[in-house]
């Protein structure tokens, strides 16, 4: 053990030797008989190691490690070239390999789907949608076009708009938007909030009354910032926790049991060749149903157009 480690943690010593997993992860390798300490098995995450203390550890994959394999699925695209893919995400479908959720996920898909997500970050994934919101997500298929693709979020290059359907009367203007810092909720690790500059990071939402009535509105949202839970958190803010997410104040409603939020809208330039492109998508049959049974409706806008300008 370096002298610089010399009465350290030896799960947070192990931690710094081995970088590449998690201090957590480590404890649960000590818990599982996989640290001999000494010459002895060591199952104390607690237990402070000494300069010149022998460790060995049998590494294991993590979880997640395991996750990244190839899994055929069905993939609903409307765009695919050499450098991107704009696929239509079914509503129950994980973007990503998470505790709880370790197989069956769209990165799992993409790397059955060509050969190049395995080279990429996240196998091309560039933003993300949860697991209970359909619609339309972006990936990419090169390094160039990921690399493009991050730059454009952030410089709020891309014009990402989603349909909510929502509980509550409208009340005001028909547009109005929603600014303010979401972070981590100090009260529920589940949820995110609206928090202070300090605990949180800026976050822009313009929002549109499509159609409503006095239990329901339908609202159209325009992202400038990308932040976890964004429109769930700005809609719930105004008393319109969306219909169906139960972790911000939502309920079922006209047959609807997963939150009623759907990315409808995408315009952008190629991120190689710059050709603008968008796309439309129209809420799948459970909203659609849940919109007729609450009595809203809705127009698609023109070709190439979003709801909100």
């Amino acid at each position: 053990m370096p002298a610089g480690l010399h009465g350290w943690r030896i799960d947070r010593a192990l931690a710094q030797l081995v970088p590449e997993f998690s201090r957590s992860h480590l404890q649960q390798v000590l818990a599982d008989g996989g640290v001999r300490w000494r010459g002895q098995p060591c199952s104390k995450a607690a237990a402070k190691v000494a300069v010149g203390d022998v460790v060995e550890v049998s590494l294991r994959p993590t979880a997640q490690a395991r996750a990244f394999v190839p899994q055929p699925m069905a993939l609903d695209v409307r765009f695919e070239d050499e450098h991107l893919l704009v696929i239509d995400k079914p509503a129950g479908l994980v973007v990503h390999p998470a505790a709880g959720h370790w197989s069956g996920t769209l990165l799992n898909g993409l790397l059955a789907h060509h050969e190049a997500a395995a080279l990429l970050p996240r196998a091309g994934i560039v933003h993300r949608l949860d697991k209970d919101t359909s619609g339309l997500m972006m990936v990419a298929k090169s390094r160039v076009a990921m690399d493009a693709l991050v730059k454009a979020i952030a410089a709020r290059d891309i014009n990402r708009q989603y349909l909510a359907l929502a509980h509550g009367a409208w009340r005001g203007a028909d547009t109005r938007s929603v600014q303010g810092f979401i972070g981590r909720d100090p009260h529920n690790r589940l949820r995110m909030a609206l928090v202070g500059e300090g605990s949180g990071k800026p976050a822009q939402t313009d929002l549109l009354r499509v159609d409503g009535h006095d239990l329901a509105t339908l609202v159209a949202c325009k992202l400038h910032t990308g932040r976890t839970h964004q429109i769930r958190v700005h809609l719930a803010s105004l008393g319109h926790a969306l219909v169906g997410d139960a972790v911000y104040g939502g309920r079922p409603a006209w047959g609807l049991q997963r939150q009623g939020l759907h990315a409808s809208f995408l315009r952008l330039a190629h991120p190689v060749s710059g050709v603008a492109l968008s796309f439309w998508s129209d809420p799948p049959a459970d909203i659609r149903d849940a919109l007729s049974q609450g009595g809203l409706r809705y127009n698609p806008p023109p070709a190439g157009r979003g709801l909100i300008a």
